[in-house]
């Protein structure tokens, strides 16, 4: 769920209503690289939950036509400060990121139909409608940064289990 990296150091802080305002800036970039291959931009990830910590950056998924063709936009990407990371662990997806050690983006690319695309909007939804659940979610965030500053690793696997229990409860919830 979260790239493997032991060098940055893993901060939570709280929501920021400018994250909304540079989802929307950095999808008009994103558009106007590779408008004719994209169907839907979405805002996902912890910066899309009003209300809850995250660490301040911005995942985007971009769901296209073809995922082929995202290959073709790689240096058109790194001119405006990405780095192509390929699938990234995830069959299927092309994953870009802003910032080495100072990150403040992730583009997340998907086809249509792959089922990432719901999985991600799903989570988003639903933690948007259960407060409650988005509460403990940015409590255990927290707690994870601070036990796991330095590890990012850790720091994912240790929200895997609740991210998972998330999941289930979206899937659910959104039937």
């Amino acid at each position: 769920m979260c790239e493997k990296s032991n060098v940055r150091i893993i901060e939570v802080v709280e929501y920021n209503l400018d994250w909304e305002v540079e989802f929307i800036k950095e999808s008009k970039s994103i558009y106007d690289i590779m408008g004719k291959e994209i169907l839907k931009i979405h805002h996902i990830g912890s910066t899309s939950i009003p209300g809850i910590v995250a660490k301040p950056i911005i995942d985007i998924l971009v769901e296209v036509r073809n995922i082929e063709n995202i290959d073709l936009y790689n240096e058109s990407l790194e001119n405006r400060g990405y780095i192509a990371k390929g699938e990234y662990g995830i069959e299927n997806r092309r994953f870009f990121l802003k910032g080495v050690y100072n990150r403040t983006h992730h583009i997340h690319v998907f086809e249509t139909g792959n089922s990432e695309i719901k999985r991600h909007t799903n989570f988003r939804d639903y933690m948007i409608e259960h407060p409650e659940d988005a509460k403990q979610y940015g409590e255990l965030k927290k707690e994870l940064a601070t036990k796991f500053k330095y590890d990012n690793e850790g720091y994912c696997n240790g929200k895997d289990t609740f991210i998972k229990k998330i999941d289930k409860k979206a899937y659910e919830w959104i039937k």
